[in-house]
């Protein structure tokens, strides 16, 4: 292994660290989210991110308040952000609302 292919794999570990706690939230059931979710906090991790796009918005919510009123009563809404991004479809910017809620043990 030459020292720019051991650059790349421990760089590409440093990226995978950072987004190991974090759950993309999509076009599944919910269900899904919270095993994944569920996951991560039996791993070890003490905190754990959803993030959703657009109609995904509300499987994201659905997916912390199942997880802390039915699985894990002590995990916790340790932060919420909500924001925008300019999405080009179809050569038309559009803005579509974002969110990201921190749990935390």
């Amino acid at each position: 292994m030459s020292t720019e292919e051991k650059k790349t794999t421990g760089e590409e570990k440093k990226v995978s660290k950072a987004q190991e706690n974090v759950v993309l939230i999509g076009q599944k059931p919910v269900m899904n989210y919270v095993t994944a979710t569920l996951v991560q906090f039996n791993g070890g991790s003490k905190e754990v991110v959803l993030k959703a796009r657009g109609k995904a918005i509300t499987r994201a919510v659905d997916t912390a308040e199942i997880l802390r009123n039915r699985f894990l009563k002590d995990v916790k809404v340790k932060d919420i952000k909500i924001g925008s991004e300019a999405v080009t479809i179809d050569n038309q910017t559009k803005n579509v609302s974002t969110i990201e809620i921190v749990l935390s043990r």
